[in-house]
């Protein structure tokens, strides 16, 4: 039996379908490997573009591929928009994040670290489901519960790819700002993925020196460039194995694998902020 591998997005995550066609019958078969007890529609088999389109204004080597994180659809419990409780209950509550987080912009109240995160092309809500969750949820482990988790609303698109993420950097910049108003003491940390990733280079280059703790940055294109005033101590880029976005290789799946960073991420933003661990 000769088998092909193909990638395909199904709606409840994401999958590695097989085709295989059996030689005595003639009959393809299809069979999926998803996690246990997760529903899931096919939607049909995404293939990467070769070449970001040069956009104006700027020096970006032409070759880039264009960053598209594939959305993964996982169901995570979304926010209630109310101030959450502190101490434990607040700990045992935000240990899942949703792919929707607002908490800077619906103000629920102070913590001593505030993480503003970008999402990837096509990806869901404002803080997606590959990355930003995963490290959330990590941040909220590492501090107790003492963190405020903010989602950047940018349209995450192709366009934007074009435009290397600057729809999104006025945004994420003006989050900011908005939360060292709200909470003059907290440290704010950034996080990018993909097509978020340029996101966070464009809003850190408006920045003043100091409004930013540290910055995590995953599948980035732009990794060859600095964050803006962050020296490289502050900032830990994560690039796997074969990315074609961020190392010019072939195998999209490193692309889709950062969730497994998260942790590491989390401990990076932790130490460079200054936060004690609970």
């Amino acid at each position: 039996m000769k088998a092909s591998l193909t990638l395909c997005l199904v709606a409840s995550s994401l999958a590695v379908h097989t085709a295989a066609t059996e030689p005595s019958s003639g009959n393809t078969i299809l069979s999926a490997f998803l996690p246990h007890d997760i529903p899931s529609i096919p939607l049909g088999c995404l293939t990467l573009p070769h070449e970001l389109p040069q956009p104006s204004g700027l020096s970006i080597p032409s070759d880039l591929p264009i960053p598209i994180a594939l959305p993964v659809a996982t169901h995570f419990p979304s926010p209630s928009g109310h101030p959450e409780p502190t101490g434990f209950h607040r700990q045992a509550r935000r240990q899942l994040f949703g792919i929707t987080e607002n908490d800077v912009t619906t103000n629920t109240g102070c913590q001593p670290l505030t993480f503003i995160f970008a999402r990837g092309t096509g990806e869901l809500g404002n803080m997606g489901t590959v990355v930003g969750p995963p490290v959330a949820s990590a941040l909220s482990s590492l501090t107790g519960g003492k963190v405020t988790i903010q989602g950047v609303n940018y349209d995450a698109s192709i366009v934007g790819d074009a435009t290397a993420g600057a729809d999104g950097g006025p945004t994420m910049a003006k989050y900011v700002t908005q939360a060292l108003q709200q909470c003059p003491n907290t440290k704010v940390v950034l996080g990018g993925y993909s097509e978020g990733a340029m996101v966070v280079h464009n809003a850190a280059n408006s920045l003043s020196e100091g409004q930013v703790a540290a910055a995590v940055l995953f599948g980035d294109p732009f990794k060859m460039f600095g964050v803006g005033k962050l020296s490289a101590s502050q900032v830990k880029e994560f690039c796997a194995l074969g990315d074609p976005v961020c190392e010019n290789g072939f195998n999209i799946l490193a692309h889709v694998s950062y969730g497994t960073d998260a942790n590491t991420a989390a401990q990076f933003l932790v130490q460079a902020a200054g936060i004690s661990s609970s």
